[in-house]
């Protein structure tokens, strides 16, 4: 039988391939340099073929090298796809895995989750909280909730509500803070937002809101920004800033109190982004994702912006 590299093999071809060094291989693989080295020495002596030409400054494929790292990437994408989709079998048809990120799970899925299950106790949930987007056909995931375009080849997007972006602050900086009557008296406050844009569109921040509300000599560069929306409104429910707040995010906090609107105002992110419920379009008839699709769209009604 002719020599076939094992999947250990195939990774370090692959990595090898991709990097054009063995030591930035090294650290994609958890091994040294010389493992690299050696295993790539040991697949060429085995084939009988030169994979790499080296030089004392670089490394380059062969065109037989070249051949084999395709195919070895080839060969592991097939094999992660089987077994994502081996795991999804073997974990039989009671069970649902959602993928979605930290805010919307703590801010407003969780909050709601028991409904679910009451409606549907012979479907178990399952939650991967991640902010990275997975692949259905490699991650051991059946439904996402994601924030985009909606626009995702070969998935069905279902939308869940638009963004619609407000100020919010504690009660206790509302009554013992500097007052806030008017907007420029936000002048007088440690104002934060996040900064995030995306294919010509971009997220409101304070110069933008400040603007609507018809204040046009506001210096943004006072304001503070955040990399998170959990984080700007953790700050304001910790009660020494005002922060720009996603309402949907925050619909809770305001109805419980720990945030309060110290103006109405609000401005509405592209109608083209919002939140959306994504699933493979071959899984469109799965019992599970349709109970689920229908109750989260059904929660996301009584969302009002």
């Amino acid at each position: 039988m002719r020599f076939v590299p094992g999947t250990r093999a195939l990774r370090t071809l692959a990595a090898a391939g991709k990097h054009l060094n063995f030591t930035r291989a090294a650290d994609e693989l958890g091994l040294t340099p010389a493992a690299v080295s050696h295993q790539i020495k040991e697949i060429e002596d085995q084939l009988g073929v030169t994979l790499f030409t080296r030089t004392s400054r670089s490394i380059r494929l062969t065109e037989a090298g070249s051949a084999l790292v395709d195919a070895s990437v080839d060969a592991l994408d097939v094999l992660n796809r089987a077994v994502s989709r081996a795991r999804k079998l073997s974990r039989g048809t009671a069970l649902l895995k959602v993928t979605l990120d930290a805010q919307f799970a703590s801010k407003w899925l969780m909050r709601r989750i028991d409904g679910f299950r009451k409606l549907h106790a012979d479907i178990e949930l399952r939650f991967d909280i991640s902010y990275e987007v997975r692949d259905f056909d490699l991650d051991d995931v059946d439904v996402a909730i994601r924030f985009g375009m909606g626009k995702y080849p070969g998935l069905r997007a279902d939308r869940l509500f638009d963004n619609m972006i407000i100020p919010v602050c504690s009660p206790r900086l509302l009554a013992s803070g500097p007052p806030l009557k008017v907007p420029r008296d936000l002048f007088h406050h440690t104002l934060v937002h996040i900064e995030w844009s995306q294919q010509g569109v971009t997220w409101p921040n304070w110069r933008m809101w400040m603007a609507a509300a018809g204040v046009d000599d506001f210096d943004d560069s006072r304001a503070i920004v955040f990399t998170t929306s959990s984080d700007a409104v953790q700050a304001a429910i910790d009660g020494s800033v005002v922060a720009l707040a996603d309402f949907a995010m925050v619909a809770n906090d305001l109805s419980e109190g720990r945030l309060v609107r110290p103006f109405d105002l609000g401005i509405r992110v592209s109608r083209e982004f919002a939140y959306f419920l994504v699933y493979p379009k071959t899984s469109e008839g799965d019992p599970r994702i349709g109970a689920f699709r229908d109750w989260i769209i059904e929660e996301a009604a009584k969302t009002e912006i």
